[in-house]
């Protein structure tokens, strides 16, 4: 069965990403749209991990709530897809603190990732896709189908 989300990641190298997901991305468009929904008041678990990695760790998610639909119906749609070309150090640097936040053992971002145990690993190899891209001097993109 495919998964109901999936997160598109492309760079402006030139070449094709050699990095790819190790799995399901759906976990991806998942956090994305609820670090982005903080802003409306979402108390979702990842929801409340992006207030979390905002306010004691300090992390910029801007890069990583820069995300568009990839299914484009109107111009408006085309536009947003063109506007969210990114730099992909930027990108790759949130992601990085990100991992760490992770990583660190922290219980509190342990409660609040139990139920999405994948989402560690996919924002890491979307932080190894990012690093290549600024390597090559590239922007960055993330978009999802649904």
């Amino acid at each position: 069965m495919r998964p109901v989300a999936v997160l598109h990641f492309e760079a402006d190298a030139g070449g094709a990403c050699p990095v790819a997901f190790g799995g399901p991305t759906d976990v991806l468009v998942y956090f994305l749209s609820f670090a982005f929904s903080t802003r409306y008041g979402a108390q979702h678990e990842l929801a409340r991990l992006a207030l979390l990695l905002r306010s004691r760790w300090k992390i910029d998610l801007a890069p990583l709530t820069t995300f568009a639909d990839r299914e484009v119906e109107v111009e408006a749609d085309r536009r947003e897809l063109e506007r969210v070309w990114q730099d992909a150090a930027k990108l790759a640097e949130t992601l990085r603190k990100t991992v760490e936040v992770l990583d660190s053992g922290d219980p509190q971002v342990g409660e609040l990732t139990a139920a999405t145990p994948d989402l560690r690993d996919r924002l890491d190899d979307l932080r190894r896709m990012a690093e290549w891209a600024a390597g090559q001097g590239a922007r960055a993109r993330l978009s999802f189908t649904l």
